[in-house]
């Protein structure tokens, strides 16, 4: 190998983790060189493209399953809060790149969209109301409206009331600064920028091998996937941002810190309807309960989407199963990555899990009618012929060991780092893409703690509430809230 093979930080996986880490490191390292790998011909193909995903900026505005109902009834926003604390770092991300003219028009990436919650029966109408007055206070969640009044709720959003039996109680809430997120778009700008600043993408280029070497780095082998040529890098630092594939290349890898972590994939379904008649009358992202048993990607959702300047929208997600990790990997994903240390963790995962199985059999085997029933407990008023079925992107969800409990199924993202810190990689799904810029820092100061120190002014410049929680600050909650709204051109 000469000097020419050999670079800073490699970074496999063309989606919004490995775009939003990159464009970091550019920002607080520019003289470091950094390269990405993409095994497909263009990045944001798989979960970070608009269509694989939901597109909401998960806040915990709307989203129920943030906030669960504890036995005694109680309901706790720790979790709300502290997603929405991360969201608020991705925006303040986000518009300092929009002020610095390294992102586009933020309307290209980004839009307002209400994020309600629609709840049906006494049961869950009680649940509601206690979910809206623990969050009546939070600086992080102002202007939410409450409601049980059919006709209120049809002035939010129209589709959700018409021609539904009057004698059905209901409920909802509204808060008007939700937004929509167009993530593959984010991440093809947040790409094109990396490149305008030296960083190079190679795409066609699968890692066919990673091991570490005596002297510390990190040997790449890999695969052009039109021609065959074979490639060998070094790097200081990897990120596997694969998604899906992470798995398959940390176990590679021979970090020790991936044994006991299996993965169980969930593929999805969406309807979706371009009916400018019906579109016109929705503009919100209006989350329901997640059945029972099902994981928590699987809350039921009927969604304004902005992608490429079309508006469209989507209902789901439906969950099923197939044993690939990636919408276009194989078959065998998930055989190959049973491993001896996460066999026991697996099994236990699957005892313990009895609802989400048959949960994922209901689902599975569920009909086109028994589909749009699910969008009739939305939208009563709901034909088929005006919605089309599309496949989602592959979520593969963490299972890993438990000294408890033997193995417990992971909800939310993990990240990996392991060979003192030259080697990060992320598994998991929701809330992901929404929270991609906390999550990189947080992979930034687990593998780099001896330069934090040294970026903290220029991280500071980047994310004004940097090393601080603006729930705990009212006044710098609002501030915030209104300075990226500004710039983003959102709804204050």
């Amino acid at each position: 190998m000469n000097s020419e093979d050999t670079v800073d930080v490699v970074l496999i996986g063309g989606g919004i983790m490995s775009a939003t880490l990159g464009s970091l490191i550019s920002e607080l390292q520019p003289d470091w060189k950094i390269r990405v790998y993409e095994r497909l011909g263009e990045v944001a193909q798989e979960s970070s493209n608009a269509w694989n995903n939901a597109g909401t900026g998960h806040a915990a505005l709307c989203e129920l399953n943030y906030m669960p109902e504890g036995e005694d009834g109680s309901v706790d926003p720790a979790k709300a809060i502290s997603i929405n604390e991360q969201f608020q770092i991705s925006r303040q991300y986000w518009s300092y790149l929009v002020e610095q003219g390294k992102l586009p028009t933020p309307n290209t990436f980004i839009n307002t969209a209400p994020h309600m919650t629609f709840v049906q029966g006494r049961k869950n109408i009680d649940y509601l109301r206690k979910r809206v007055d623990v969050l009546a206070d939070q600086p992080l969640f102002p202007g939410m409206e409450y409601s049980e009044d059919p006709e209120q709720i049809g002035e939010w959003t129209p589709l959700l009331t018409k021609k539904r039996n009057p004698k059905q109680k209901i409920a909802a809430t509204r808060i008007e600064a939700g937004t929509d997120v167009d993530f593959g778009a984010l991440t093809r700008a947040l790409f094109r920028d990396l490149e305008a600043k030296g960083g190079e993408l190679r795409t066609n280029h699968q890692v066919t091998r990673l091991k570490r070497g005596k002297d510390g780095r990190w040997r790449l082998r890999l695969r052009r996937l039109v021609g065959g040529n074979v490639e060998h890098v070094k790097a200081r630092f990897v990120f596997v941002g694969a998604g899906g594939g992470a798995l398959a290349l940390l176990q590679h890898s021979g970090i020790p810190e991936i044994k006991g972590f299996g993965g169980f994939p969930i593929s999805g379904q969406f309807l979706r309807t371009t009916n400018p008649k019906i579109v016109a009358q929705h503009k919100a992202k209006v989350y329901g309960k997640a059945a029972v048993g099902a994981p928590p990607m699987s809350v039921p959702h009927l969604d304004t989407r902005i992608v490429d300047g079309e508006t469209a929208l989507l209902f789901g997600p439906y969950a099923g199963f197939t044993p690939k990790f990636l919408k276009t990997s194989t078959w065998f994903d998930l055989p190959f990555s049973i491993r001896l240390h996460n066999i026991w963790p697996m099994l236990q995962v699957a005892f313990r899990n009895g609802d989400l199985v048959t949960y994922l059999l209901g689902e599975l085997f569920a009909s086109r009618e028994k589909k749009m029933d699910a969008l009739r407990a939305f939208m009563p008023t709901a034909k088929t012929e005006d919605w089309e079925l599309i496949t989602a992107g592959q979520r593969v969800q963490v299972m890993k060991k438990d000294g408890a409990k033997g193995g417990v199924l992971q909800f939310g993202t993990e990240v990996i780092t392991g060979a003192e810190g030259t080697i990060a990689g992320l598994l998991g799904a929701s809330p992901g893409a929404s929270t991609a810029a906390p999550i990189m820092l947080d992979v930034l100061r687990r593998c780099f703690p001896e330069r934090i120190e040294a970026w903290e002014p220029k991280l500071r410049e980047m994310i004004p509430s940097y090393g601080t929680k603006l729930s705990d600050d009212p006044a710098a909650a609002a501030a915030s809230l209104a300075a990226t709204a500004k710039t983003l051109g959102l709804q204050a």
